[in-house]
């Protein structure tokens, strides 16, 4: 069973920049996808942004331009650079590995979640 372990969360200003990052464990990491959710309180979680094995990426609406997923298989580490960060991004943040190769298949490793919270 992989584990998930994401860091570098925190309180952030608004307009601030936080950088996410997820280390897998287990084998075959850059054959998965893998993607970001996050769960505001009171509301479902919901898909920020995802990687294939092959580096194609998708974003939601609400963080395009400002959100950057990327993958160093090498060292089998996701990350998330979140720039320009607004109050409606504040949630826990979690990391997912998909199915498999391709976009739009979440599987069901999750990390623990690291929490940002934007605010003056």
């Amino acid at each position: 069973q992989v584990q998930l372990v994401e860091s570098g969360g925190g309180l952030v200003q608004p307009g601030g920049s936080l950088r996410l990052s997820c280390v897998a464990s287990g084998t075959f990491f850059s054959t998965y996808a893998m993607a970001w959710y996050r769960q505001a309180s009171g509301m479902q979680r919901e898909l920020v942004a995802e990687i294939s094995g092959s580096g194609t990426t998708n974003y939601a609406d609400s963080v395009k331009g400002r959100f950057t997923i990327s993958r160093d298989n090498a060292k089998k580490t996701a990350f998330l650079q979140m720039n320009s960060l607004k109050p409606e991004d504040t949630a826990v943040y979690y990391c997912n590995r998909g199915r498999g190769y391709g976009l739009g298949s979440p599987g069901t490793a999750w990390g623990q979640g690291t929490q940002v919270t934007v605010s003056s």
